[in-house]
């Protein structure tokens, strides 16, 4: 990879360092810090966050990998859905109000969205002007 592909990739590697670095903190806060100190209900919703946290960052990098617009666009959903999906079930495991879990369908559509783009990237490899 070039100096110049390399350097336009620099977003998504900083984005990707924080996903996975925030995805190891939830993971290990619910399994250290909250464990017993929150009703098995709202384990629950923590752990079902952090499994689609940790899922999606690896998505997210295998995504920003790829050439072309398309793999740009699906990391950009991953992302998006991580923010939107899973910080919305953190707060409400912590006891957000319920209307907080109106967000969370948006992360989710998100992250569809990414997964129907990433498809079409992969269908489409090579292609640098997409």
């Amino acid at each position: 990879m070039s100096a110049q592909a390399f350097a336009g990739r620099r977003w998504q590697g900083i984005v990707l360092a924080l996903l996975g670095a925030s995805a190891v903190a939830m993971g290990a806060l619910g399994a250290h810090a909250l464990r017993g100190a929150l009703p098995e209900n709202a384990m629950q919703i923590w752990r079902t966050a952090g499994q689609y946290h940790f899922w999606h960052t690896l998505a997210f990098g295998f995504a920003a990998m790829l050439p072309g617009r398309w793999g740009k666009v699906a990391a950009v959903m991953f992302a998006v859905g991580v923010v939107l999906f899973c910080s919305s079930l953190y707060a409400l495991a912590l006891g957000a109000p319920r209307w907080t879990g109106t967000i969370t369908p948006l992360g989710g559509m998100a992250f569809i969205f990414g997964w129907i783009v990433l498809g079409v990237a992969m269908m489409r490899p090579g292609r640098e002007s997409d």
